[in-house]
């Protein structure tokens, strides 16, 4: 099943990175000013868009060799729920990504190239769990909003550990002065002797919960429920990890995994061209993340993702 859902992908050799590599030089170049036809007055302006270098047929990649930095034109996709990806590639994961970019992600890996980035690899579960590895990237989006100013903030702004899932603590017994209605947002589990509460906590629910019992340990999980329910950013750093390929085994061709739409993930995946450098499984949900809704601006919204390379760390 594996080798059928590849097969739709784009058919990628490793020869690719060297005739992207090659045609950087030459591609989306501005004609002599002799043979443009352009006016003076045009000049600046028309210098200004030739820095950058598309690097796909919908101009959706764009590679800025002055600014140092790589650009991908994307849309918002999603604004709640929980997330496996900032951005994934369009028509593949827009369900558990905010946004959407349309191209091929072995171009966004050569453009990576093309800035001198050097590749790490891919996160790995076995035998024991393995960080992916790379040359950090800094990532910022900006877009113009409804008052038509152009905003600009780093993309972890928009992803924040997730708070809609449930927190548990363990008690020995609830105190026999908390009565805990079907109403209410509190739930006692006897049998495993747990304490839950879901979703972000108020100051308020959490004045209103304490007031009912001075039992330290109870009052001590209303504490912790409202203190981890607080919207915390992701701290994570973005590394280049690569993906990586897949060899068919009847016709011996290799593929780029992340044509499967794992461009940036917060999610570790295999097959991620740019991953997080820290343990993030769909599996535990303490580690999850998700759209930090009031920051993303209305679906559709066209957003501009700058990937910048970061100081590589003296050896």
């Amino acid at each position: 099943m594996q080798s059928l859902r590849l097969r739709r992908q784009s058919r990628i050799l490793v020869a690719v990175w060297g005739v992207m590599l090659a045609g950087l030089a030459v591609t989306g170049r501005a004609q002599p000013p002799e043979q443009s036809g352009k006016k003076p007055a045009a000049k600046a302006e028309a210098a200004a868009e030739d820095k950058l270098i598309p690097l796909n047929k919908q101009e959706t990649v764009l590679l800025d060799k002055v600014g140092k930095r790589l650009l991908l034109k994307s849309k918002v996709v999603l604004r709640q729920g929980a997330l496996e990806l900032l951005c994934c590639l369009k028509q593949t994961k827009e369900h558990e990504a905010i946004l959407a970019v349309d191209t091929k992600a072995y171009v966004v890996h050569a453009g990576l190239l093309a800035l001198g980035m050097e590749q790490g690899r891919p996160v790995a579960f076995e035998p024991e769990y393995r960080p992916p590895t790379g040359q950090k990237i800094d990532i910022y989006v900006q877009w113009t909003d409804e008052q038509g100013k152009l905003q600009r903030v780093p993309a972890r702004d928009w992803i924040r550990y997730s708070i809609h899932r449930y927190y548990v603590a363990k008690l020995k017994q609830l105190p026999p002065e908390v009565t805990l209605t079907r109403e209410s947002d509190l739930r006692w589990d006897p049998k495993e002797k747990e304490l839950l509460w879901y979703g972000p906590m108020t100051e308020a629910q959490r004045d209103e919960h304490l007031k009912l019992s001075k039992d330290p340990e109870f009052r001590k999980a209303i504490e912790q429920f409202f203190k981890e329910s607080r919207s915390r950013p992701m701290e994570a750093d973005w590394v280049f990890a690569g993906s990586g390929f897949y060899v068919d085994p009847q016709s011996g061709e290799k593929y780029y995994r992340a044509e499967d739409g794992d461009l940036i993930c917060v999610a570790n995946f295999a097959s991620a061209t740019i991953d997080i450098a820290a343990k993030s499984t769909s599996g535990n949900e303490e580690l999850l993340f998700e759209a930090w809704t009031e920051r993303i601006p209305p679906m559709g919204t066209e957003v501009t993702i700058e990937l910048i390379p970061a100081a590589k760390k003296p050896q």
